[in-house]
């Protein structure tokens, strides 16, 4: 074709473009070149580098272990069994404690009852009657404590129930005023917990390495003062959750108790050492226990109580991070990356917002075209 460039028209593809550098004298451009520069680095230094730490590697799955021990005394009326003492081996269930531990702080007892007939509690309303009709034999009472025998009696002057087959007397409900076991607030939970990152095979227990034999029987845990205590007074626990001891106790409920285990391992281990937070997670909380024994004459019997108390779920959670070749080789070339943004915003503001876009676009720009070579350059 006639006038058509050499190549044809894919002659562009032949074509090759090289960076031509322009020094503009531009104030608005190259400062708004510093500040974003400025940015960068601050966000390299001030978040990657000091608070992600993005030269590290992070182990976020640490391994824990946890046992608890409750230690403390009190004495309570039990109902018809009089005076009871109770220590570890009673208010704290389980007796092994872990993860979770249940302290008694008040209860409801129902002493010396036997499998037989009686009526059943008024409070309980698919027992009420007012003849023997309403009580179908062989009927389980909803949400009562036996079965229907047929039969509708006088449970007081102005009550009848149906009798049941059941545990009787039927269980009291009558709830103390105060908390039974007030004294619990300043009993004491031993918290022993030990983290492993399988990664960096490093492990950490909260305890303090001492040759004291004394000492955790005498220390109490102290935010700023005695930090490295595993040993927590009950009353404080439950005021850290926002809680009173005394409202909590009498009807029960439930407290959240976070170990956060934060360590950096390019420093000594001594430096790791874990964080304590405690939160109320439900109020009331109860459940029954009965215990059984025998008579003289062979009939059975049981001790129902039903207790209230307070429930500690212990959570476990940390990370730990070490310097590493690839984190910090990512992170610095992320920054290096960033800087070059930075040039390339410039020359978009540069090039098509500026008022002088046009002079600035023909001379960053520039197409270098070849002539025939001459006979005395061949």
């Amino acid at each position: 074709m006639m006038g058509a460039a050499p190549g044809g028209q894919c002659g562009g593809l032949l074509d090759y473009k090289t960076a031509k550098f322009a020094l503009t004298r531009n104030r608005r451009v190259g400062l708004l070149h510093r500040l974003l520069q400025l940015g960068v680095l601050g966000y390299l230094l001030g978040w990657v580098l000091l608070v992600r730490k993005g030269y590290q590697d992070t182990d976020l799955a640490p391994r824990a272990a946890v046992v608890t021990k409750l230690k403390g005394a009190a004495v309570a009326q039990v109902g018809g069994a009089g005076r009871r003492l109770w220590d570890a081996a009673d208010y704290a269930r389980p007796p092994q404690g872990e993860n979770v531990l249940f302290l008694v702080t008040n209860f409801i007892a129902t002493a010396k009852q036997a499998q037989g007939t009686c009526p059943e509690s008024p409070s309980v309303l698919d027992a009420m009657c007012s003849e023997d009709a309403d009580c179908p034999m062989g009927s389980p009472v909803v949400r009562g404590n036996g079965i229907k025998t047929g039969k509708c009696m006088m449970f007081n002057t102005t009550h009848s129930t149906c009798e049941i087959y059941g545990w009787c007397p039927v269980e009291n409900n009558t709830l103390p005023r105060k908390p039974l076991l007030a004294e619990a607030e300043n009993f004491t939970l031993f918290i022993k917990n030990t983290v492993h990152f399988t990664k960096f095979n490093f492990s950490k227990c909260n305890t303090l390495q001492t040759n004291d034999p004394t000492y955790f029987k005498s220390c109490t845990y102290d935010p700023f003062f005695n930090p490295s205590c595993p040993v927590f007074r009950v009353r404080d626990m439950v005021e850290a959750a926002g809680e009173t001891f005394g409202d909590l106790a009498l009807l029960g409920g439930s407290i959240g108790v976070r170990i956060e285990w934060d360590c950096d391992l390019d420093y000594p281990a001594t430096q790791c050492q874990p964080q304590y937070s405690f939160s109320l997670q439900d109020r009331r909380y109860n459940f029954r226990t009965a215990s059984y024994y025998w008579d003289s004459q062979r009939r059975l019997y049981r001790n129902l109580l039903k207790l209230y108390g307070i429930r500690f779920d212990i959570s476990v959670h940390g990370q730990a991070g070490k310097f590493s070749i690839i984190p910090a080789a990512v992170s610095f070339g992320t920054g290096i990356a960033f800087f070059g943004a930075a040039t390339v915003f410039c020359d978009l503001v540069l090039l098509y917002l500026d008022a002088k876009a046009d002079f600035y676009w023909k001379e960053k720009f520039e197409e270098v075209r070849m002539g025939p070579l001459r006979r005395d350059e061949v």
